[in-house]
């Protein structure tokens, strides 16, 4: 704004400055005009008029030869210059110039041709002229330097304005930094999320808050998940452990026991070096979000679950295991990680022949648009539902099963991996229902 400011007053400077000097110029060659259609049969050169009046008639005026020799014993008014011999000698266009005149007084002359090897100058007093352009610039300098210091002011108000969300987004981070508490917000203006302005989009400032107080949520949650997960791990680390520890001192002294009390000992302290080992390895494999991308490839569904079930069928001889593939899916794949996928289906699998009582068949089917794993157990209690996939999350019926709670929480995370969608549900007639929305469909 300053510097438009500078440039206007600049530009109406030199555009007054340029108006006020044309309208005398245009006097000069009316007056030279009228000089030379009058004198032109005057004898020799020497003073034509010698009155200097501002935009008047007659201007003083006076006739310079080509030749200095050739000048008449009168002085000149004027003051006569090589360029003004060569305007006579037909060398130079005429031109103009700002001279002193007689008295001291400011002027202004043109110098054009009269006749051969002569040349006529013709000049008016110019101090009005000078005086307005002065007036002019001392006018235009006091509006220029008002409308720099309105536009510094204007700017400071401005920034400090516009700029103090900037400001209070700022502390938000500093706060949270020196607190390390993810809880705090940006303070958003008053009124509903969402609120535009008058042109129907919302300020940069707001939506550049909300953002950030979306993100800040997000970490809020990934803070409290990692805390979670933390308590959690600890809790059902310290059992096993606990466990181990006792086994372990009790096979320190296997010289006071049986022979059968040292069997159970040892068979106690490698199963649950196995459970341990599992769930560290679950622990892990949820850390891990994102698949390797050097190991993806086009994995084939229809086999893929073909050997799922086969293998539960193994783990669980008691449970009867039944496999539909849609016409249409039997040739459907996916690209991901064959092993990671594997487990996906063994997790549901093996989560759904834990609930499903004897004799109950396990369903599993494939078609086009997804997979589906259903059980004839018991179900998912509603209030349940919510916290199925959560870490170590186990419902009420579900505790004194074996297991850590890492299962289903592995699947989605697997799911999600490989751009699918796994979701719980209660299935129509008892049991549970596992669905897996292909990225396919």
């Amino acid at each position: 704004m300053a510097l438009v400011a500078l440039g206007v007053c600049a530009a109406a400077f030199f555009v007054i400055r340029f108006k006020l000097y044309q309208q005398l110029d245009q006097n000069l060659a009316q007056s030279a005009t009228l000089i030379a259609r009058q004198h032109r049969d005057a004898e020799g050169p020497g003073v034509v008029t010698g009155e200097c009046r501002f935009l008047g008639a007659p201007a003083c005026s006076q006739v310079v030869p080509e030749d200095p020799a050739d000048d008449p014993a009168q002085p000149y008014l004027l003051p006569v210059t090589g360029a003004t011999r060569d305007v006579a000698a037909g060398r130079r266009t005429p031109y103009y110039a700002s001279v002193p005149l007689p008295g001291g007084k400011p002027g202004r002359m043109f110098t054009t041709t009269f006749g051969d090897g002569e040349a006529v100058q013709v000049a008016l007093r110019a101090d009005i002229a000078e005086r307005g352009v002065r007036q002019a610039a001392t006018l235009l300098v006091a509006v220029g330097g008002a409308g720099v210091l309105l536009s510094a002011v204007g700017g400071y108000w401005v920034s400090r304005t516009g700029l103090a969300p900037i400001t209070r987004l700022t502390a938000t981070p500093e706060r949270i930094a020196a607190t390390r508490d993810a809880r705090h917000r940006i303070e958003l203006p008053p009124g509903p999320p969402g609120r535009a302005g008058r042109d129907g989009r919302q300020d940069e400032v707001t939506r550049l808050a909300a953002t950030f107080n979306m993100m800040l949520a997000e970490l809020e949650e990934s803070v409290a998940a990692r805390r979670r997960l933390v308590a959690d791990a600890s809790h059902e680390l310290r059992t096993p452990l606990t466990a181990l520890r006792t086994n372990a001192e009790l096979l320190a002294r296997a010289d006071r026991l049986t022979p059968a009390q040292r069997e159970r000992a040892a068979g106690a302290l490698g199963r649950q070096l196995r459970e341990v080992t599992g769930l560290v390895n679950d622990l892990i494999e949820l850390a891990r979000e994102e698949e390797p991308q050097p190991l993806l490839e086009e994995v084939r569904l229809a086999p893929l679950a073909a050997h799922a079930v086969e293998a539960a069928r193994g783990h669980w001889p008691a449970v009867p295991f039944t496999l539909r593939i849609a016409p249409q899916a039997a040739d459907l794949s996916l690209p991901g990680v064959p092993a990671r996928l594997s487990r996906l289906l063994t997790n549901l699998l093996d989560n759904a022949a834990k609930f499903s009582p004897p004799g109950a068949p396990v369903e599993l089917c494939l078609m086009e648009a997804e997979l589906t794993v259903r059980d004839h157990g018991p179900g998912i209690a509603e209030e349940d539902l919510p916290y199925v996939f959560d870490r170590f999350y186990r419902a009420e019926r579900a505790r004194a099963l074996p297991g850590s709670g890492l299962g289903l929480a592995m699947a989605r995370q697997i799911a999600h991996a490989h751009g699918a969608e796994l979701t719980a549900e209660r299935a129509a007639g008892g049991g549970a229902l596992f669905r897996l929305a292909l990225p396919t469909a």
